[in-house]
């Protein structure tokens, strides 16, 4: 055979020993592909990768929840935050959660939660043993409640002298502290926690048992306390006790702080995240949930104090029908409790305000005090700018509730020009008190302004007119103003002119070009049941500028 003869038989047999496994991995191959197709992905299958991949996304919200806020989230916080399905619900519900504990939401930080982070890292530092300090009881407690008022501490164990109403006498401890906090809101005062270290690794542990820490109390006749000493008392009685402690005290009764339901009581508020003051409020304002089954009547009004800082009276109105009252001792009372929060257009907080309205009748007047209202304002001092208004408020007896939510459009006020508060219709206007100027619910100045919210008033009533004018041109020789204030009542419908009044606003009392004060008491017993508009116009003289603030009323 020769040598071309030889290669052709090669490449022959080559081939032939290579095709058929080529062959048969395309088959398998394919078959393997048809395999795939023809078996989906189970349902079990399916489940676990999706909660596998919940998992990985949910990892830093997760460990948030669990790590950052464990000591401090609320039990229906806690649900609630469950509930949220996307991350946009989540991010958001984090923000509301510092924001319901900022101290003062009118700044930028938020001291509760810098204090709570620093606090975590100095438990990591502090306490950390055979897991970090922050899951140590020391930790829960520091993150929870902050540095204690005083701390003995005792990190070797060793000789102890125990006080009196621990037995007396000396023995040998394990490592152990003593924190005591003067005051803890909603436990009480002079609050004493020990933590004792019985495996000496320095994991300490929260007792409710002082003789936890006593390192010879299995020790037949060692570490005695003074009764015992004295023969009032035996070392095995200490274990026949049942008000859960093992102290040597004999039937010497315990201090009232040391008894077993107090130190129960204490046990299990401690393991509580702290309070928050009309959480059930606050935790409406933060959700879309919207209340309606309080009625409720709200009212923005504008008065210039600087040209950067505008006095902004925000007032509520309930009628006292919508209210449930609750009788006891001959008196009818109903409590309405109010959460309020202003933020940017933005969210970010500006600021926020808790109050409590209560009424109280005596009970044989009920039915007719119910045919009034009661009105609530509270003055919040803005910048010129858009913001946003939340209020929430609760019957307390009732349980009724409501959700107010609206735009607060804060004037701009600028120099050399005519400028006008809000013009308010009002059932009272009176002079108030030297020693209350400035202070107190619907106080302006010198004088009590309160709104009227409905804008109606019966035909034996006076309706008080109040604005405030801001620079007015003064006059060079008088430095008065010289301008004029016309007023008008028209009759809708009929457009009919009822009442015409026009005055110099130099004559006007405390006039000066700066701010001008209108306060008018206008009788209503010549009109007639209707609705009417009352307009005034308001003329510089010196500068031609004119502005025509007008608001409508209706007359019963």
């Amino acid at each position: 055979m020769n040598t071309r003869r030889f290669l052709a038989f090669l490449s022959i047999t080559a081939f032939l020993a290579v095709t058929p496994l080529a062959v048969g991995a395309e088959k398998k191959a394919a078959g393997a592909e048809r395999e795939t197709l023809a078996k989906p992905m189970s349902e079990k299958e399916r489940r676990k990768q999706q909660e596998r991949l919940r998992k990985e996304l949910e990892g830093p919200y997760r460990k948030w929840l669990n790590e950052d806020v464990a000591y401090i989230i609320t039990d229906e916080e806690r649900a609630a935050f469950k509930r949220l399905s996307t991350d946009d619900e989540i991010e958001q519900f984090i923000e509301q959660f510092w924001l319901r504990r900022d101290p003062t939401p009118d700044s930028i930080e938020n001291e509760y939660k810098e204090e709570h982070y620093r606090r975590i890292a100095y438990a990591n530092e502090r306490f950390a043993s055979g897991i970090p300090g922050w899951k140590s009881d020391r930790g829960r407690i520091y993150i929870t409640f902050g540095p204690p008022d005083e701390n003995e501490s005792h990190p070797s164990g060793g000789s102890y002298e125990r006080p009196m109403e621990e037995g007396g006498g000396t023995t040998s401890t394990y490592p152990f502290e003593k924190w005591r906090y003067r005051w803890i809101e909603g436990i009480g005062t002079d609050v004493i926690i020990e933590f004792v270290d019985p495996t000496m690794t320095g994991e300490y542990r929260m007792t409710m048992d002082p003789s936890e820490k006593d390192a010879l109390l299995m020790v037949p006749g060692a570490g005695l306390t003074l009764m015992e000493q004295m023969g009032l008392a035996s070392k095995a009685d200490r274990f026949s006790r049942t008000d859960g402690t093992r102290l040597g005290v004999g039937d010497t009764p315990l201090p009232s702080r040391m008894n077993q339901f107090e130190r129960l009581e204490q046990y299990a508020k401690l393991q509580k995240p702290p309070s928050i003051k009309f959480k059930d409020l606050e935790a409406a304002v933060s959700s879309t949930i919207r209340y309606n089954t309080l009625p409720m009547d709200a009212r923005l009004d504008f008065l210039r104090m600087t040209n950067s800082t505008v006095q902004t009276n925000i007032t509520l109105q309930f009628d006292k029908k919508d209210l449930q009252f609750q009788q006891k001792d001959g008196v009818a009372k109903a409590i309405v409790n109010i959460y309020a929060r202003i933020t940017s257009m933005t969210r970010r907080p500006i600021n926020v305000f808790e109050d409590v309205v209560t009424v109280e009748v005596p009970s044989e007047l009920l039915q007719q005090a119910s045919k009034g209202s009661s009105v609530y304002q509270k003055s919040i001092f803005l910048p010129p700018g858009t913001f946003r208004l939340n209020v929430v408020a609760k019957d307390v007896v009732g349980g009724n509730m409501t959700n107010y939510e609206t735009a607060i459009h804060v004037p701009r006020y600028e120099d050399e020009k005519l400028g006008a508060s809000t013009l308010i219709l009002a059932d009272t206007i009176e002079k108030v008190p030297t020693r209350s100027i400035g202070t107190g619910q619907f106080v302006i100045g010198t004088s009590k302004v309160r709104p009227r919210l409905s804008e109606t008033f019966r035909r034996d009533e006076k309706m008080g007119i109040y604005l405030q004018l801001y620079n007015f041109q003064p006059d060079e020789q008088t430095q008065k103003p010289n301008a004029t204030v016309e007023y008008e009542v028209i009759q809708e419908g009929t457009n009919k002119k009822v009442f015409g009044y026009s005055e110099e606003v130099k004559s006007m009392e405390g006039a000066s070009a700066t701010q001008v004060t209108i306060e008018k008491l206008l009788p209503l017993q010549t009109m007639e049941p209707g609705k009417y508009t009352i307009k005034l116009k308001v003329t510089d003289k010196n500068t031609n500028q004119v502005l025509t603030p007008e608001a409508t009323f209706t007359v019963t």
